[in-house]
């Protein structure tokens, strides 16, 4: 169980690094494949990930961010969230295929962020989980909507 802030954040910014590395390849992959438009929307989900590990590093008042080691970290099923749900990227994926993915990530982020959030008991943890969550919620929605909008084309 995350209870403890530092810990949290420490989390928190592993977690959003990850999701704008891959957002970041996701967006290599749709320049290649020379579809602007998605990959503006990754650039975009890229930029919300930086600005959430900011936003993490702020609320910690990390320069550097503590280590924790592998075995430290409490990732459900060993990897965190959004790296887990990237495997898979390459040079061919298509559109649906990438969407899906980043779909993926953002489920697994905001059930991350919804789960320490009910088992914490420090309440500036779950406060801060649960607003996390409701962030990785909204970028959930966000990919829904270019989903059915690419599948309505």
């Amino acid at each position: 169980m995350i209870d403890d802030i530092e810990t949290f954040l420490v989390h928190a910014i592993t977690l959003e690094r990850d999701a704008a590395r891959r957002y970041e390849d996701l967006a290599q992959v749709m320049r290649t494949a020379g579809n602007d438009e998605v990959r503006k929307l990754f650039e975009r989900m890229a930029h919300f990930s930086r600005l959430h590990l900011n936003e993490a590093m702020e609320r910690g008042g990390f320069r550097e961010l503590p280590v924790l080691a592998p075995a430290d970290f409490q990732w459900p099923g060993g990897d965190s969230p959004e790296a887990a749900s990237w495997q898979g990227i390459d040079g061919l994926i298509d559109v649906p295929a990438a969407l899906e993915i980043a779909l993926d990530g953002e489920r697994a982020g905001t059930a991350f962020y919804e789960g320490v959030a009910d088992a914490a008991r420090d309440p500036e943890v779950v406060r801060m989980a649960r607003e996390f969550a409701s962030e990785e919620a909204g970028h959930v929605c966000e990919l829904q909507r270019w989903i059915a909008h690419i599948a309505a084309a």
